[in-house]
Parts: structure tokens; sequence; C-alpha cells
């Protein structure tokens, strides 16, 4: 089967939206130093610290939330079945990761130096964010509906 650059873009950013929701799930198994690394919030490390259920159920929503990009963006362009509300869910999906990109930005303001982590991750998700939009765009000139 052939993919449009369209469907390439938005199946990498599948991908990428399944292997972040994986890293995430791994960081419970690494303990309160991969959270850190990982750069979650205090309270998410302190919870794997101190072995609460906050770290481990904040952190399977949060994946869950980045493996359902997955599947939507998947089946935007045909690998699995379609999903109800896909277009929603491209446009909803595409907003919030343009705006989780672009959080890097103070990044560049700040003269405290450059945090290469947050830069990296804002530019991950500003492309899954891109792609999206081109998945909503894709659906909207094909005539695909939205049930």
């Amino acid at each position: 089967m052939s993919y449009s650059v369209k469907s390439k873009l938005l199946i990498s950013a599948g991908v990428i939206a399944s292997a972040s929701s994986i890293w995430h799930l791994l960081c419970i198994f690494g303990g309160p130093s991969w959270f850190a690394f990982a750069r979650a919030p205090q309270q998410i490390i302190d919870s794997s610290q101190q072995g609460t259920l906050l770290a481990p159920i904040g952190t399977v929503i949060v994946a869950s939330l980045m493996f359902a990009c997955t599947i939507f963006a998947f089946s935007a362009v045909g690998l699995i079945r379609k999903v109800p509300l896909l277009k929603s869910a491209l446009i909803t999906i595409a907003i919030v990761c343009i705006v989780r990109g672009l959080t890097g930005i103070p990044t560049f303001l700040h003269s405290n130096g450059l945090d290469l982590w947050q830069i990296v991750a804002s530019t991950v998700w500003f492309y899954v964010g891109i792609c999206f939009v081109v998945g909503c765009i894709e659906q909207s000139t094909s005539g695909k509906s939205d049930k």
C-alpha cells in the first residue's frame, strides 16, 4: 500500500506518540530517577520515591492519552479501522501538541542557559502537532466524515 506524504507525516506522529507513551510507562519501572530525567513535576517524583499511587496512576493516564493519539493518527491514514470523532480528535490533538511545542520558547528567552531536554521535547511535540494539522487537512479534503 502506498501512502501520501501527508499520511506518512501522520504515521510518524503516531509512532512518536506511541514511543512517548511507552517511555512514560517505563518511568514507572525506572523509579524516581527516571521521572526526574523526564522532567516530571516534583509531586510525581516525590510520589515515586514514597511509593504512593499518584506517580503510577498519573503516568498511566498520560501514557493512555498519548497512545490514544497513536490510535487517531493510525485511524486517519487507514492503518486501523475508523474511530468515532476522528476529525474532532485530530484538531484537538493538533492544538494541544502545538501549544506544548510552543512552551519551549521561553527557554530561548531566559539567560539561565538552554534546557536541551525542553528544546528537544518542545520541538518534537510541535512537529507532531503540525503532522496532526496535516492529517486533519487530509481528512477534510478527502471528504471523509467524522462519523
